[in-house]
């Protein structure tokens, strides 16, 4: 029974992410496709891999905190693995709010900036 093998052209496009930026994810060892010669495959590792890479992302985790977490995985398990994920998710919504703080500041500062300009152009 043959698994499901992406190329390195299919995993970009079902990904939509550059080639460039798979070849990275491969430099900085968060995906470890099969080689045959020159070619690059992709089995369903490394592609839910993928996924839990590019949901991270979107969550503003940077690279080497993902690797680090998909490391726990592979040495000590799910249990471990999910601990740490609470751990840093808890620190991630910290600096979530911290932003969203800031950026509600900055459009309240923006906010009335804007009309002492209107007032004054009138």
């Amino acid at each position: 029974m043959s698994e499901t093998r992406l190329s390195f052209k299919e995993m970009c496009a079902k990904f939509d992410v550059t080639p460039r930026t798979l070849r990275y994810y491969e430099y900085i060892e968060l995906l470890q496709p099969e080689r045959e010669g020159r070619s690059r495959f992709y089995g369903p590792r490394e592609v839910a891999r993928m996924k839990l890479i590019l949901r991270g992302r979107k969550f503003g985790f940077q690279l080497e905190e993902i690797r680090q977490w998909l490391l726990i995985y592979e040495n000590e398990g799910t249990k471990a693995q999910m601990a740490a994920f609470v751990e840093m998710a808890d620190r991630q919504m910290k600096e979530l709010e911290t932003q969203r703080a800031q950026i509600d500041e900055a459009m309240d500062e923006l906010k009335a900036l804007r009309e002492v300009a209107l007032k004054g152009a009138e």
